[in-house]
């Protein structure tokens, strides 16, 4: 569970640690709840519920930790925890209106973090001049494989979202899932008109 900021950075706040996907600073985050509390936040996400984007949709799993160190791990998305792509893409949708509604309450770290992570962060491989960006890169586990594979969620505009994308790349890695979201990110802000 290596941090992949660079060495020089010594200390991270909530919204570095986002953008830059500090895997520490989360597994110690996480220890600060319950293994209720973790599964309530993510059972409040909607990462076990069907996003209702289509018909006879998969859906997640969550199990309760039983230990501090599941508990970190499921923090993290490690173990424990099973999400379909449509689940990130609603849990992005929920952010994105949230973000749009002009009240990023309790959030505010979690907009800035994602917007970071485009900026200087993991997903830059999705950052546009004409556009502003929010969104993260990940790696997931497969049942099927022992690779790895990739993934970028995020919105547009990030000021005022007004589109949500995910993108999974079997064997692939997050930055090149954010390579794959630039180029549809950058058709739809060609498509808006200019203000």
């Amino acid at each position: 569970m290596d941090c992949s900021h660079p060495a020089a950075v010594v200390s991270v706040n909530a919204k570095e640690a986002l953008a830059y996907s500090c895997n520490s600073y989360f597994a110690e985050v996480a220890t600060r709840l319950t293994a209720e509390e973790l599964v309530a936040e993510l059972k409040r996400a909607g990462l076990d519920a069907p996003s209702g984007l289509v018909k006879q949709e998969a859906t997640g799993k969550i199990r309760k930790p039983g230990t501090r160190e599941a508990l970190q791990l499921e923090g993290l998305g490690d173990r424990g925890i099973e999400v379909t792509p449509l689940e990130l893409l609603g849990a992005y949708r929920r952010l994105a209106l949230e973000k749009r509604s002009g009240n990023p309450g309790k959030d505010k770290a979690v907009f800035e973090g994602l917007e970071e992570s485009v900026v200087y962060g993991m997903a830059h491989a999705v950052n546009l001049n004409e556009m502003k960006i929010a969104g993260k890169t990940g790696t997931a586990a497969s049942r099927e494989s022992s690779g790895t594979h990739g993934f970028f969620v995020g919105y547009a505009p990030a000021e005022a979202p007004e589109i949500a994308i995910v993108v999974y790349l079997a064997e692939g890695r997050g930055s090149d899932a954010a390579a794959a979201a630039r180029s549809v990110l950058a058709e739809f802000a060609a498509g808006r008109p200019t203000p």
